[in-house]
């Protein structure tokens, strides 16, 4: 943090995030001095949204108080699901009780809460899919985080798939219990302001809203290895390995590689994450920040507007439900 306290200039930091490994196995101590650290470095605003990823099975009575004592005020728990079967099968640490209990916990000292549950696992059903969202409504979590599962190359659960004939995954099953799980959170009232996140009004994520919007001109910073950085003009990212991160941190230097954004890169980023949300992209902040005419865009995406994909709603191109389902896609065809 030391090292790079000039790398976002002067800008105000209103969000913290300690997450992307397994912070809820930070003793208090450690919590606080990070913490302290970060506020000493950087001008961290008063209301900066502080949000820690925990493990349901790290969760305690006495870390909940150190964690809100520190100054956390979003806790992201990595529930998955509520049953047995399904937390077997993914090779999560917890199980269903922890997976219940530690929000019986957490919703004692944190209003702000958003858990990550997983569909299209072979063998869950809809109805089962339907129980765990329920259950996540019931206790009244402002904010989910639902991916469809993804098996990764050289994982045990690619290996498993390969050597054990586990049933792989369907991609059929996945995209069906995704609009499943966008109808019953319209009906609860939640806003699908994201491809995979769901908040009630007032409760969005503003870390991942900053990123998303990177584009027009968000600036972040990553530390600690893997994590990646954006000056506004500048991507960096630090090296994933461990002991080559410590080492050049031991000589004062930063193990990280940068590339240089050109502004057709600005372009497809912005069109790739701003597609992802409800609001879409902004085709007069295309026009004024790229100086690409509404109408060329439109004639690009023409396609999709015909298929009932895309729809132009006050200026800016959104996908509809369908459109969701092939969100990727869709904003890989319309790149410059």
């Amino acid at each position: 943090m030391r090292l790079r306290k000039g790398y976002i200039g002067n800008n105000s930091v209103e969000t913290v995030y300690l997450g992307g490994g397994t912070p809820s196995l930070l003793t208090a101590d450690e919590l606080n001095q990070i913490l302290f650290e970060a506020k000493a470095q950087y001008p961290v605003t008063a209301d900066a949204e502080i949000t820690l990823e925990a493990n349901p099975d790290d969760i305690t009575n006495e870390k909940l108080i150190a964690w809100k004592a520190a100054g956390i005020n979003r806790l992201s728990i990595g529930i998955q699901s509520f049953f047995e079967e399904d937390l077997l099968w993914m090779g999560r640490a917890h199980n269903a009780a922890q997976a219940a209990g530690c929000l019986e916990l957490a919703t004692q000292y944190f209003d702000n809460i958003t858990i990550d549950l997983i569909y299209g696992v072979p063998g869950l059903t809809d109805e089962r899919w339907k129980q765990n969202v329920e259950q996540a409504i019931a206790f009244g979590i402002p904010h989910l985080s639902c991916y469809a599962l993804t098996v990764e190359p050289k994982t045990p659960l690619d290996k498993m798939i390969r050597e054990y004939f586990v049933p792989e995954v369907d991609p059929d099953q996945q995209a069906s219990q995704l609009v499943l799980l966008m109808q019953w959170m319209e009906e609860a009232g939640y806003e699908h302001y994201e491809i995979s996140n769901f908040a009630r009004p007032g409760w969005r994520s503003r870390h991942n809203t900053a990123y998303w919007m990177a584009a027009t001109g968000k600036t972040y910073i990553g530390i600690g290895p893997s994590a990646h950085s954006f000056n506004g003009m500048e991507r960096q990212w630090n090296v994933s390995n461990n002991i080559t991160y410590i080492h050049a941190l031991e000589k004062g230097e930063i193990p990280a590689e940068k590339e240089l954004l050109t502004d057709t890169q600005h372009l497809n980023e912005y069109i790739m994450t701003s597609l992802r949300t409800m609001e879409g992209a902004d085709l007069a902040f295309i026009l004024k920040r790229y100086g690409i005419a509404t109408e060329e865009l439109l004639r690009k995406a023409s396609k999709f507007i015909n298929n009932k994909l895309l729809m132009v709603t006050e200026n800016h191109l959104v996908l509809t439900q369908e459109g969701k389902l092939l969100a990727d896609g869709i904003a890989a065809d319309l790149f410059y």
